[in-house]
């Protein structure tokens, strides 16, 4: 009995070991097990066994809490960086003005329904502004809420943290709830929601491939290397089909005349201007593979070989030496036109155009080799979570305000995550397969929430008992009214996605929890992924500066 005692009550790394995996194990068991109409928490429960389990004294110590809190959350949103990076580049152009705007919102609400609450029932605003961080599971607004309180007065003050405690089991599940709400209340169907994403998808950003017949007299005689410069668009030129129909892939040098039929590939929101050139014809190779009268193949070639990780394209000089050109790039599952400044990643799939030797000669320079892509590349994963730290405890200072802000961890770790995987850092092999991913993120999440509910329990009932019940009342409203308020205003003004609104309200909240929701939803899609991290850094640095705010301004 004695050794079953020390195993769940004896402080030590044995005991918290032990503590912090049956605590996952339990929440993943419920979380697969437990469902309303096919509705499940999933991860979350997690965090509800953690609280459970240290309600009763079975707790971690607190250098392994604080650690593997820390480290979770560092772990989950590094790799949702890694993976959505590219399509978070790809969409600030077309949505993410709108989405940041949406998150914008949240946290504006948010602010207005706490301090609305502090004049109306008069309660102390440094209780408030903890029980605000733990209704929209923000960690880092807490510490910086402590901290700026600490500083003001010389003394802490434990109702910060208790008010947190709270409200952040509630505040997690009310975030959730309102995903349900929002898809009761809208009739959401999930497969329509799927369909009508594919068939939007990167729209105007998404390379598409046409045929033009050159009839702009001004365009005779013009090498290919100038069109970009003419028609201030980007594009590529994959073949040529001359008058007498024979086809040849172009090089920079090669000129262009009247009567010539080009193959372009561009972005769609370009498409108008490519008809300055001449007219547009019906595309007989619309998926870009090869015609029964051409000589010329179009294949996919993973890039494998680690010398050409951060090469650029432009600098290649393929269309010299094999006659092929690369038309376009795809990465983690999105199309990029493949510009010349385009930096390959290992792992990138291109789409190479030539004859049939030519591109095979190509296949095997790049590698195209998958069994090589097997073998984990664990270093830039480190290095860049280091650099993710470094950036988040960076202090930056702010105009006008006394205390300076941070990113955080996860911020830090999330923006260099973001850069990484898009830019690539120079000769860095950063690939990782999706499954390598997923297992990081999932531990990550798994670790951030045990963390939380085994740190939480042993302050939640007693904060209630001694009159800390209204902070759960205080906490709901926080919760879901601003939240509620901009789902609409995302459905029925914005007409944005089911999926799309989950990740944005996910990451206008900075709740982890909330996006392994919507991710276990949306699996056949990253669009709440995609969104989350659109309006994550933004939504991150302003809730970390209101919280200060609030604490000069009302304190």
């Amino acid at each position: 009995m004695d050794f079953l005692s020390n195993l769940f009550f004896a402080p030590s790394i044995t005991q918290s070991l032990f503590v912090l995996t049956l605590t996952i194990a339990l929440g993943i068991f419920l979380g697969a097990k437990l469902k309303i109409r096919s509705m499940s928490l999933g991860v979350t429960w997690i965090l509800f066994c953690g609280i459970v389990l240290s309600a009763f004294g079975i707790r971690l110590t607190p250098e392994v809490e604080s650690f593997a809190k820390d480290f979770g959350l560092v772990l989950f949103v590094y790799s949702i960086g890694l993976s959505v990076g590219p399509s978070f580049f790809s969409s600030l152009g077309k949505g993410g003005l709108r989405l940041n705007l949406v998150a914008v919102g949240v946290v504006l609400l948010t602010v207005c329904c706490t301090v609305a609450i502090h004049f109306i029932s008069g309660e102390d605003m440094a209780t408030l502004v903890g029980v605000m961080s733990g209704a929209v599971t923000n960690t880092p607004s807490l510490g910086a809420a402590q901290q700026t309180f600490g500083d003001m007065h010389g003394a802490v003050n434990p109702n910060i943290a208790n008010g947190y405690a709270v409200a952040y089991p509630l505040g997690v599940v009310g975030i959730i709830l309102s995903f349900m709400i929002l898809r009761w209340v809208f009739r959401v169907n999930l497969h329509h929601e799927e369909e009508a994403l594919h068939q939007t998808e990167n729209n105007g950003k998404e390379p598409v491939c046409v045929d033009v017949a050159i009839s702009n007299n001004q365009i005779d005689g013009v090498a290919i290397a100038e069109l970009n410069r003419l028609c201030r668009i980007s594009l590529v030129v994959s073949r040529i089909i001359h008058a007498d129909k024979t086809e040849s892939v172009p090089t920079a040098a090669t000129r262009l005349h009247v009567g010539d039929t080009i193959r372009v590939l561009t972005e769609k929101e370009d498409l108008p201007t490519l008809m300055l050139l001449g007219q547009l014809v019906e595309n007989q190779h619309k998926t870009d593979t090869r015609s029964k009268a051409s000589n010329l193949v179009s294949r996919r070639i993973v890039v494998t070989k680690p010398e050409w990780n951060g090469q650029k394209i432009g600098k290649m000089n393929l269309t010299s030496q094999y006659r092929v050109t690369i038309t376009r790039v795809n990465r983690a599952g999105i199309d990029l036109l493949a510009r010349p400044n385009l930096h390959l990643q290992l792992g990138d799939r291109i789409m190479v155009v030539g004859e049939t030797n030519d591109v095979q000669k190509v296949a095997d320079i790049f590698g195209n080799e998958l069994k090589r892509l097997d073998v984990p590349n664990l270093m830039p994963i480190f290095i860049g979570i280091a650099l993710g730290v470094v950036l988040g405890t960076l202090p930056i200072a702010i105009p006008g305000v006394s205390q300076s802000f941070k990113l955080g961890l996860a911020g830090g770790s999330l923006i260099v995550a973001l850069l990484i995987s898009y830019f690539g850092p120079y000769k860095m092999v950063i690939f990782t397969t999706s499954s390598a991913n997923m297992m990081l993120r999932e531990i990550g999440i798994s670790l951030f929430l045990a963390a939380v509910g085994l740190g939480a329990g042993a302050s939640f009932v007693p904060s209630i008992v001694a009159g800390g019940y209204m902070w759960l009342v205080y906490g709901i409203v926080i919760t879901l009214v601003p939240i509620l308020i901009m789902e609409i205003v995302a459905r029925k003004v914005l007409h944005l996605n089911y999926f799309t609104i989950m990740g944005l309200i996910a990451g206008s909240t900075t709740d982890p929890p909330a996006l392994a929701y919507a991710s276990e939803l949306s699996t056949g899609n990253d669009q709440a992924s995609v969104a989350y991290a659109t309006v994550y850094p933004l939504t991150m640095f302003l809730r970390v500066l209101v919280a200060q705010l609030m604490i000069l301004a009302l304190c």
